[in-house]
């Protein structure tokens, strides 16, 4: 089913309207958001969709994780999102921002008990 986006010039937000098959007319365009008439046609992303099986593969694969530290939350935000992309936005950015929160946490209560028993 192709996808066609446009975006209103009155209220410059994107509208997308589906048909059923690349033969079939639009209908006349309207903007959903405030009504307008004026709409220009935007050059859209192409989206492929992968099987589970190839997603599962991908992030299998060593050479995109050589880098990867599990200490730096950084990367384990990384590390999550691209989990998530790959799972198709299975996971949120706000359960990704609370898990670094959580990791950071954890990281200054590991480090200051470190320097606790230290001085000892």
């Amino acid at each position: 089913m192709p996808i066609y986006e446009y975006r209103c010039l009155s209220c410059g937000k994107k509208n997308e309207f589906i048909t059923f098959r690349v033969s079939e007319e639009l209908p006349d365009l309207v903007c959903a958001h405030c009504g307008g008439t004026q709409l220009v046609k935007l050059i859209s992303r192409v989206r492929v969709r992968l099987s589970e099986e190839t997603r599962l593969e991908r992030l299998a694969d060593p050479s995109r994780w050589g880098h990867f530290d599990e200490n730096n939350p950084k990367d384990v935000a990384k590390f999550m999102k691209t989990i998530g992309q790959e799972m198709d936005g299975d996971l949120g950015s706000e359960d990704i921002d609370a898990l670094i929160e959580e990791s950071m946490e954890d990281n200054l209560e590991s480090g200051s008990a470190e320097e606790d028993t230290s001085g000892e």
